[in-house]
């Protein structure tokens, strides 16, 4: 009976939110740890990470703020928003969960595309590897990241090749990464449910004749 009521739904959607805030600074703070210790060279990642740290920031500020307020424009935005962040989490989470080892060469293969060359660079010493795959469609690819490769191994009289390295833990990390998308896109749908509960209940302090 005190669980259905509104100051609970108010202070359950407001816990909830706060979480949000926690995560999105979080990540922005590991995003600029990582920058500043040089343990990521890449922009684009770093940006990419404080990106979603601060729209989860707005997110949640947006739906703190009207919780407190019970503010329905607000709070109707919010849910709109959350609900389209949990399905897209959802389904990329699933496909985590999903993907096979030819889907993690493809995807591995286009992101090692993307990166820059000081990042490959980075990449190729702290694992102590070179080039991605040397496979027949990659052979071009491979060969120019092996001159350029500055792993101890090289010295040596063969190296390992990154993406192998890779590909022995990626399932592992896929189901980790899926799992904890899955865990957080349950939450949003939670907080989709508070924020509509919660719109739709009447606040007391402001109408108190309807609870007479």
């Amino acid at each position: 009976m005190v669980c259905g009521g509104f100051t609970c739904s108010k202070n359950a959607l407001c816990s909830l939110n706060v979480v949000y805030m926690l995560v999105g600074l979080l990540l922005i703070g590991v995003a600029a740890w990582g920058k500043g210790f040089g343990l990521v060279s890449s922009i684009h990642i770093i940006g990419g990470v404080i990106a979603v740290g601060v729209f989860l920031l707005l997110i949640a500020i947006v739906g703190l703020i009207g919780a407190i307020h019970h503010h329905q424009v607000l709070l109707f935005f919010y849910m709109v928003i959350l609900f389209i962040v949990f399905l897209f989490q959802f389904g990329v989470s699933s496909s985590c969960l999903a993907m096979n080892r030819g889907q993690q060469e493809t995807l591995l293969n286009s992101t090692w595309g993307m990166l820059e060359n000081k990042t490959k660079t980075d990449l190729e010493s702290q694992l102590n590897c070179c080039g991605l795959l040397n496979s027949t469609s990659t052979r071009f690819q491979f060969e120019q990241d092996l001159l350029s490769c500055p792993a101890l191994c090289k010295k040596n009289t063969s190296c390992f090749t990154c993406g192998d390295k890779m590909l022995n833990h990626a399932t592992e990390a896929l189901k980790i990464l899926g799992g904890v998308g899955l865990f957080f896109s349950f939450t949003e749908i939670l907080g989709v449910w508070l924020a509509v509960r919660y719109r739709n209940q009447k606040d007391p302090r402001a109408n108190p004749s309807a609870f007479l």
